[in-house]
């Protein structure tokens, strides 16, 4: 069984002009940067900062966040160069079947099916809890049965995954107007929160800065950490062992500056505009993402922090409620775009799967107007506004990061592959000091996925046998690799 058959470099651009399956080159390195910030900050800024600096780090948040960004750092490398010689929408996927071959490229689909999807779900949620509180706050109570984590049916929740699939099926220009001005909103009322805290902080809420290291109990079933099962390691609360434990959390917080690479076919100059769009996305957000962890425990004691929206209650304890819904409409607009760009990403995933044969070609039909995977877009916006509405997702989160960090890896070792077997390609971006970087991309985000529970692999490799049933039982004979015309390697 040719399970290993690769797909030319050559032959996926030239897939790119075929009449039908052409999507409309219209965003620039900006664009990029803006659709990078735009699906970055979001949840992570807004509520995983008080968690972290509660029950892992300490003031010390800001190094979990540094941590955080240096693993996906260098793993943004090596997509940078992936997509700058593969400019070819897929991401993650389309790199593997150039690389690593069809079976390795499903795999790896399929995974990024599971982190969009559900992360695009996952995130509507908790737009719907910041809608619901932010109407509560106008004198509007939504019943819990109809929005909320715990609802009936999550209306809101669904509204806005439908209201942002029209907008996506518009046009990718349009979305990246409107992602644009939402993107402005959100980072002022960042600055916001930056500029306005640095008059309430106390220099005795850094002290210390780095709390003594507290033995986790042993956790035991699901729950406990792979690495724990391994090597029998027990995770720290606080200490330096605490921040990378907070650091493998507050990986949530990156998880998007990927998705830069899934519009590669849509960039009027891919091989520049993807690695400055990449890596100036995730430049931006990591300062940002310092600067409000480190005010933020300077303004409230990490112990008192709220787990569920620290930012606003940190501004609620020091008497500004008025700052506090501004901080919640940051909030609500930042995870607007946080779904939008992952809705994205989702469907230009399953477009080049769909235009590749593993799943049905008839799904990869570009609308003869907006020039957009119209079909596609909508069967997507449809399912993920019912999950949306109908699963609270809170127990499945950490499958977004176990899902993400399998495509960083693969993507870090098809890059050194890639270097070897077709050394001939033009690459506009190189991975500086390649193999070490690469090599370095893969055991960051190995350690960050040994810390995950033992439940969350499980799921994983459920997902991932489903996944192998659909490809044997369509996808292998479907595949246009396996047809003559099309070049294998």
């Amino acid at each position: 069984m040719h399970v290993f058959r690769t797909k030319s470099v050559e032959r996926s651009i030239q897939d790119t002009d075929e009449p039908g399956h052409r999507l409309r080159r219209d965003l620039s390195a900006l664009d990029l940067t803006v659709f990078g910030v735009g699906v970055i900050i979001g949840t992570g800024i807004f509520v995983l900062t008080g968690e972290v600096a509660k029950e892992k780090s300490g003031p010390a948040v800001a190094l979990s966040f540094v941590a955080a960004a240096i693993a996906c750092a260098l793993a943004a490398l090596c997509y940078a160069e992936f997509a700058s010689t593969v400019p070819v929408a897929g991401s993650a996927y389309t790199f593997s079947f150039a690389t690593l071959g069809e079976l390795p490229a499903w795999i790896i689909g399929w995974d990024l099916v599971l982190e969009l999807a559900l992360a695009a779900a996952t995130v509507a949620v908790g737009w719907s809890g910041y809608a619901r509180t932010l109407l509560s706050d106008l004198g509007w109570d939504l019943p819990t049965s109809v929005a909320g984590e715990h609802a009936t049916f999550n209306i809101p929740a669904a509204l806005i995954v439908l209201i942002v699939t029209g907008v996506l099926i518009l046009g990718v220009k349009i979305s990246s107007r409107v992602n644009a001005v939402i993107v402005a909103i959100k980072i002022a009322v960042v600055l916001f929160v930056i500029i306005a805290g640095l008059f309430f902080i106390k220099g005795a809420n850094y002290h210390p800065f780095v709390p003594k290291a507290v033995p986790t109990p042993e956790a035991h079933g699901g729950k406990t950490p792979l690495i724990q099962v391994i090597f029998g390691f027990l995770p720290s609360t606080y200490g330096w062992a605490g921040i990378f434990a907070g650091a493998a959390i507050v990986f949530f917080a990156f998880i998007g500056f990927d998705i830069v690479a899934t519009a590669a076919e849509e960039t009027k100059k891919p091989q520049r505009d993807l690695p400055v769009g990449i890596i100036a996305s995730l430049a931006i957000c990591t300062t940002l993402y310092v600067a409000v962890s480190l005010v933020v425990v300077g303004i409230q004691n990490y112990r008192q922090l709220s787990v569920d929206a620290p930012l606003a209650d940190a501004f609620k304890a020091i008497g500004h409620s008025g700052f506090a819904t501004i901080v919640s409409v940051g909030a609500l607009a930042g995870l607007t775009t946080v779904v939008l760009i992952l809705l994205l990403g989702q469907s230009r995933v399953f477009f080049a799967m769909s235009r590749d044969g593993l799943l049905p070609a008839w799904l990869a039909k570009v609308h003869p107007k907006y020039g957009t995977p119209a079909r596609m877009t909508v069967i997507i916006g449809v399912i993920v506004a019912a999950i949306a509405g109908l699963v609270p997702l809170s127990a499945l989160a950490d499958l977004v990061n176990i899902g993400t960090l399998f495509a960083f890896v693969v993507v870090s070792v098809g890059v050194v592959l890639l270097r070897r077997t077709r050394p001939d390609l033009e690459r506009s971006f190189r991975v500086p000091a390649s193999p070490l970087v690469p090599v370095l991309s893969v055991l960051a985000c190995v350690y960050l996925m040994l810390n995950l529970p033992v439940e969350t692999w499980i799921r994983f490799v459920a997902w991932m046998l489903i996944g192998f049933v659909i490809y044997f039982g369509y996808g292998y004979a479907h595949s246009r690799a396996g047809k003559p015309s099309v070049e294998s390697r």
